[in-house]
């Protein structure tokens, strides 16, 4: 059931969706926006007067950050693979951040195009040490639609 129109999201449960591939497993997503160029035009009107207006200009490519942690799952190494041997029509893929409700329902998709990772780092280990271990991978897309 989707939260009603006053009830506000909690970022509590999300995922990864690529080529109808589910991971539920994100423990953070970081730098998910939407952002174009403004372009400034300045003109004298008719009267004389020195004005600026500011006009929308092209969309910009975006980054997103994704953590989850350390499972046997690979998909994310997988896919970095892909991008770091040049195999790009492998690695360009059309993908979406899925934000969940309390009953695990999708209220919300940020579909990401053209996405492909672009760095994948693994948190510092230390023998010893209880804090879990994550992977954190840098995804960048051409462009942020929300659905």
């Amino acid at each position: 059931m989707a939260l009603p129109d006053l009830d506000t999201a909690v970022a509590h449960s999300f995922g990864l969706e690529v080529d109808g591939i589910v991971i539920k497993q994100i423990s953070e997503v970081a730098g998910l926006k939407m952002e174009q160029d403004v372009i400034e035009l300045r003109q004298n009107t008719a009267d004389g007067k020195y004005i600026v207006k500011k006009l929308p200009g092209r969309v910009r490519a975006g980054e997103v950050t994704l953590v989850r942690g350390l499972t046997a799952d690979n998909s994310f190494e997988k896919w970095a693979k892909e991008a770091q041997f040049g195999r790009m029509s492998n690695a360009r893929k059309g993908g979406a951040i899925i934000v969940y409700d309390y009953e695990n329902n999708p209220i919300k998709r940020y579909k990401l195009v053209n996405a492909w990772p672009k760095s994948l780092e693994i948190s510092a280990m230390k023998a010893g040490d209880t804090n879990v271990l994550t992977e954190t991978l840098v995804v960048t897309y051409e462009q942020m639609e929300v659905e």
